[in-house]
């Protein structure tokens, strides 16, 4: 029996080897008289035998007694022995757990021959061992859940800005927040998630705060501490992290974000997805993100009193009943919506039906049809200039790293000739660049700011690197056919497999996520959008 109370299913287990020794009717029984399991013995044991037996218990449990012999005169024997009653120091009162769930009780009933004291005390004492076994794993199961739920809650508030319940929230976890981290995002093999988060925390040295992703099953979310480091700076960081990851956890891959503070944790996380999309190609396995362009910058405050005139219909909403969603709520499940698409439900934690409700209220609001791509972009953008700026977003305007603003001896668009800026027709889907303006609050009036050409131009150019404009067109059409698969290889006139390869090479030359959200597509429209429109 001790080797059985070692293997797999050991109650059940240990239970059969009692029965067979004994040729006795084996069960446990609760303290409030419910039979919790029976192993029959070699004779059919009537009903109401174990039935009296188990109106027995209690009585016995709440008198203290560990351990009784019922039958006699003619009735089948039952031995009934307390399983807590064997451990020094604990009465069968005591449930391991800390809850009022004590210990059951071992009955063995109508053996075929009386049961040796020791084998039914062994028994005991190994059945005791394996209970408390069991109620201890099931409360570390429920303590891991719990640390989980709280740190993903945490994620949660972080994604949306919302730093200072955040941080309260994670004040009774380890490790602290940092003030200004990098985001990992870990793809981990099948069915291995667990495992890789305790590798990966000990990889990093326990300083990240790592957190499974509530939307995919084989992702990890770290935020790494980035000491000394200041947001948009770069250095070895980035390299470190993901080396030790990739290195130290077999069979994943890693996407790491520039430094972001805490309340832009939303956009590192795009950040390191999109990473992540170049890596999975990578043999070491892990890939900084180093395209750290921003609109914002460019754009300044008239970006945001933009973003505030479309979005004062969310902002300023008050739901008719408290336990509708507000407006800060309603832009919560816009950006997952954005983000995740479809999937969005499992961030939010909500109902399918309740996101295709908020979503419904959003459109009746806002007067964006979100399931195209167009409106999708510019609610995009209204979310992404709305946001809180984050130290540094005010200098430089958008452009890659090393470059200068126009004005500053830097071109105000694509170089003379380039395909880049040649139309080829509106990426929404052949309308004219005007059409939609006024009900977008403006958009090409805030978009013809001279140095969102080079922005536009910088985003789209990797595509022409092989002097063709296959890469281009491909894009182009995909976002015209509202990011549909079927649709953009009708419009090309190939297959729906040659257009998933065309837009993995995108992704590769790009260094961003197109087929899997969160995906690069609102940019790009936005930026062919500046690219079509006619320089002023």
């Amino acid at each position: 029996m001790t080797r059985l109370a070692a293997g797999p299913d050991p109650v059940p287990a240990v239970l059969g080897e009692l029965a067979r020794r004994s040729a006795a009717t084996v069960a446990l029984i609760g303290v409030d008289g419910t039979v919790l399991s029976v192993h029959p013995g070699r004779h059919p044991l009537a009903p109401a035998v174990l039935a009296a037996a188990a109106r027995a218990v209690p009585g016995l449990h709440a008198r203290g007694t560990p351990a009784a012999v019922r039958g006699g005169d003619g009735a089948p024997t039952v031995h009934l022995v307390a399983l807590g009653a064997a451990a020094p120091g604990d009465g069968p009162d005591c449930d391991p757990d800390g809850g009022a769930d004590p210990p059951p009780w071992l009955a063995a009933a109508d053996p075929a021959e009386p049961i040796p004291g020791d084998l039914l005390a062994d028994a005991a004492r190994l059945l005791g061992l394996c209970w408390r076994l069991d109620r201890s794993e099931r409360a570390r199961r429920r303590v891991a859940a719990g640390d989980g739920r709280g740190r993903e809650a945490v994620l949660h508030l972080l994604m949306v800005g919302d730093v200072a319940p955040a941080r309260r929230v994670a004040a009774a976890l380890r490790p602290h927040l940092p003030d200004v981290a990098r985001v990992c995002v870990v793809e981990c093999a099948p069915g291995r998630r667990g495992e890789a988060a305790g590798q990966v925390t000990r990889a990093l040295g326990g300083r990240a705060w790592v957190v499974p992703c509530p939307v995919r099953s084989r992702h990890l979310i770290a935020l790494v501490p980035e000491h000394g480091a200041a947001p948009g700076g770069r250095g070895s960081a980035a390299e470190a992290a993901g080396r030790l990851i990739s290195r130290r956890v077999p069979d994943t891959r890693v996407g790491v974000s520039e430094p972001v503070p805490l309340h832009r944790t939303a956009v590192g996380y795009e950040q390191a997805f999109h990473a992540l999309a170049v890596a999975r190609s990578r043999p070491d396995g892990h890939c900084r993100f180093d395209r750290p362009a921003d609109l914002r910058s460019a754009l300044g405050p008239a970006g945001s009193d933009w973003a505030s005139a479309l979005l004062a219909p969310c902002l300023s909403y008050r739901p008719a009943r408290r336990t509708d969603p507000d407006g800060p709520e309603l832009l919560a499940t816009l950006g997952s919506w954005l983000a995740f698409d479809g999937a969005a439900h499992r961030h939010l934690r909500i109902h399918r039906n309740t996101l295709a409700a908020r979503l419904a209220l959003l459109r009746d609001r806002l007067a964006l049809d979100l399931s195209r791509v167009s409106d999708q972009s510019v609610a995009w953008l209204a979310l992404h200039l709305l946001g809180p700026a984050a130290p540094g977003d005010g200098g430089d305007a958008v452009g890659p790293a090393g470059a200068v603003a126009p004005g500053d001896g830097a071109p105000a668009g694509p170089p003379e000739g380039s395909p880049l800026g040649a139309s080829g027709g509106d990426p929404r889907g052949g309308a004219a660049a005007g059409d939609g303006d006024g009900r977008w609050h403006g958009l090409d009036r805030l978009l013809a700011v001279p140095a969102l050409r080079l922005w536009a131009h910088d985003q789209v150019a990797p595509l022409g690197a092989d002097g063709t404009t296959v890469g281009l067109a491909t894009v182009r059409a995909w976002l015209r056919a509202d990011g549909r698969l079927p649709g953009t290889a009708t419009a090309l006139g190939i297959s729906v497999s040659a257009v998933r390869k065309r837009l993995n090479r995108a992704e590769q030359v790009l260094g961003r996520s197109l087929l899997r959200g969160p995906s690069a597509r609102h940019e790009l429209w936005l930026a062919l959008r500046v690219l079509d429109a006619p320089p002023g």
